[in-house]
């Protein structure tokens, strides 16, 4: 344990352990849940063990004559001890007494949800910060406050090296290895993914070459809201035995159930500022790098701004949505710690468009744009400006994600903030 990469989401897990019973920890994987968890685990059963799941099956009461806190790495391979845990919680509510750890949902999931008892807390990919490329100096939760925290720093980290954490992947056993290995092990993961995982979830996957064929357009659509018809064409150009709809959606459900796609959902505030905003989701793979290697694209490629994927779906400049993707995964994890909600907004027209929107409860929200570029322009901000004019005070803050190496705010008081500056 000693070479613990400490995870944002650590903070979380030990609060929620010292209030609620039960903890489920999802994420696809080799995202990091089993060490994670077992720094707080005093008894461990490895569910996807054959020997141990078999013993499970005879005895499950051992799990509640364990020494809490008690894991059940990959409970899934059980279903049937989800209940076994709420039932166990209901009697006795004792704080931290289970921690779940699951890589997918089971086919049939449970019939009670846990409700009250169990609580289910998202674990993703590394985030830039995570990854110690640089120390953030610019904080999500403060931007939060609406105190307008001032924005004076810099940092060393390049366009090189954003194209280098792309493609190094956030799964922190793979990130550790060489550039070559890296892609040998996304390989092998996408290779257990078509005809390992999809199996385990009770879809038998006829055409395997058509499911890669699938996901690569998928990967080609990342950070765009192309229709699932559109990619469907894009993945099949003149089969006349392209998969049905049918079967494309049950790619989805099972890659969903595996916690590998994380699409980001349209805004619809609770306010009525706004109205006709789009809904249709924008594409993103659990990992950016899952993407990359999909579309067989490394760091240099990414420097000469080379294309890949479909055609058809080559919606500007792969490397700027490969690196809006990456901003997503991390706000996503940064915006979780201060339990608020990310979306994107979008007019139905697109006339208008943010590319992040992190909301509180309360409604009120920051908004983030993201760029591919060290310069911010007037043109750059103008749906932030737009933005804050309809939202009034209820938009705490607005910034710029950039690739730049200097944290400031522009006149207008939009804030210009280096990825890697960014942080929880």
């Amino acid at each position: 344990m000693d070479g613990y990469l400490p995870r944002i989401v650590d903070a979380e897990l030990d609060e929620l352990m010292r209030g609620v019973p039960v903890l489920a920890v999802e994420g696809p994987k080799a995202v990091g849940k089993t060490i994670t968890l077992v720094r707080r685990a005093r008894s461990v059963f490895t569910v996807d063990d054959p020997q141990q799941r078999k013993l499970l099956e005879a005895d499950p009461g051992r799990i509640e004559r364990a020494t809490p806190p008690v894991l059940l790495d990959e409970w899934q391979r059980l279903p049937q001890l989800w209940d076994l845990v709420r039932r166990s919680a209901d009697k006795s509510p004792v704080p931290g007494r289970f921690l779940l750890a699951g890589s997918s949902i089971p086919a049939e999931a449970p019939v009670h949800s846990g409700a009250g008892r169990i609580v289910t807390v998202k674990m993703r990919p590394l985030s830039l910060s995570e990854r110690g490329i640089a120390e953030p100096s610019v904080s999500l939760a403060a931007l939060l406050t609406g105190e307008k925290p001032d924005l004076n720093s810099h940092t060393d980290v390049d366009l090189m090296a954003y194209a280098n954490e792309i493609v190094a992947s956030g799964f922190p056993a793979i990130r550790a290895t060489s550039p070559r290995a890296q892609r040998a092990l996304l390989a092998g993961y996408l290779e257990r993914v078509t005809q390992h995982d999809f199996p385990d979830q009770g879809l038998y996957v006829r055409r395997p070459a058509a499911l890669l064929a699938w996901l690569r357009a998928y990967a080609a659509a990342t950070a765009t809201s192309a229709s699932y018809n559109r990619i469907l064409d894009a993945a099949t150009p003149g089969d006349s035995e392209k998969p049905a709809r049918s079967t494309t959606e049950q790619y989805r459900h099972v890659l969903g159930q595996l916690w590998l796609l994380e699409p980001l959902p349209g805004w619809l505030p609770s306010s009525n500022q706004l109205i006709r905003l789009a809904q249709t989701p924008k594409h993103h793979l659990a990992d950016p790098a899952l993407a990359a290697r999909l579309l067989g694209i490394g760091a240099d490629a990414l420097l000469r701004g080379d294309q890949a994927g479909p055609p058809t779906l080559r919606d500007g400049e792969l490397f700027g949505r490969l690196f809006e993707s990456i901003v997503t995964l991390s706000v996503r994890t940064y915006a979780q710690a201060s339990e608020a909600r990310v979306h994107y907004l979008r007019t139905r027209n697109g006339d208008h468009e943010v590319d992040l929107v992190v909301e509180r409860d309360d409604g009120r929200a920051v908004a983030i744009e993201v760029k591919l570029s060290t310069v911010v322009t007037d043109a750059d901000v103008r749906h932030l400006l737009w933005l804050r004019e309809r939202m009034g005070e209820d938009l705490l803050d607005a910034i710029v994600v950039t690739t730049g190496r200097y944290a400031y705010r522009r006149p207008d008081g939009i804030g210009v903030v280096p990825a890697a500056a960014l942080g929880v």
